[in-house]
This record gives C-alpha cells, structure tokens and sequence, in this order.
C-alpha cells in the first residue's frame, strides 16, 4: 500500500469532506491545488489525523503537526489503533463523540484528553472531527484537525 502522506487523492478528500460538511476550508484559500498534499503533510500549522473503517480503528494519516503532538513518527502513527491515542478511563468519552460523529456527519468544539507516545498527558481544544465520506457516498472513515493543545 503507498502512503498517504502527500497522496493527493488522500488530501482532497480530507478537504474536500471538510468543506462539505463542516461548511469552511480546512487550508488557506492561497495554497496552490498542486501543492496541498504536500502543504497539508509537511506545512500545516495544526493537527490532522485521520483512521480507517476497521472494527477497531487505525489511524491512516497523521501530518507533521500531529506527529509533533503525539510524538509518533509516521510509521509508529499507521500502526496504531487511534483508541489507544487516550487512556483507557477517557475512551468511553472519546467513542460517544466518535458514534456521534458517525450519525451526524460532524463535531465541533471538542476537548478530550489525549496521551502523547512518551505518557505525556495533554488536552485537545476545540477539535473538530469529520466523516470521510468520498464522491460515491462510501464511507471511508473519519478525520480529526486541531490547533490547540495544552499539557495537563
């Protein structure tokens, strides 16, 4: 399987799934079409994660920004069901918003408490997570951007 990191397919249905539902760009209206999968992977100033359709989640994507936050490289992120992204007492919390997400297309305004590779504890603000749903209606999984975080 090739990465997804810079695939633009990939990028565009992040966008392009963004916009539709959440009803605002996800990336500055200046980033050239022809560089948005790179921009988005290497560039973006805020977090994005995405996970599969799998009974138990894996994450498929996380740019350079995510990365930083939950201190994965791409390899060690791919590898890793996103549940395990927070602590066992915080994954009922975590899995409400995800069902919810599911049925309504969209959440906004989310905060939740991640954990960071090293144990580090840290809160996401103002989350908003997405269905990923391509041009034929298929469900493909879903997305999360954040820009702030802060260690608990």
């Amino acid at each position: 399987m090739t990465s997804l990191a810079t695939d633009p397919a990939f990028a565009s249905l992040l966008t392009d799934t963004y916009q539709r539902l959440v009803g605002k760009p996800l990336v500055p209206h200046d980033v050239p079409a022809a560089d948005l999968a790179r921009w988005l992977y290497e560039d973006a100033p805020f977090v994005v994660l995405s996970h599969n359709t799998d009974a138990d989640p894996r994450f498929v994507y996380a740019n350079r920004t995510a990365q930083r936050c939950f201190e994965y490289n791409w390899d060690e992120f791919v590898t890793l069901q996103s549940r395990l992204s927070a602590e066992q007492p915080n994954r009922e919390e975590r899995a409400r918003l995800l069902d919810d997400v599911r049925t309504k297309g969209f959440s906004a305004d989310y905060r939740g408490q991640r954990i960071a590779k090293s144990g580090r504890r840290f809160w996401i603000e103002k989350a908003i997570v997405w269905n990923l749903v391509d041009q034929d209606g298929n469900y493909r999984g879903q997305a999360a951007t954040f820009a702030d975080w802060v260690d608990v």
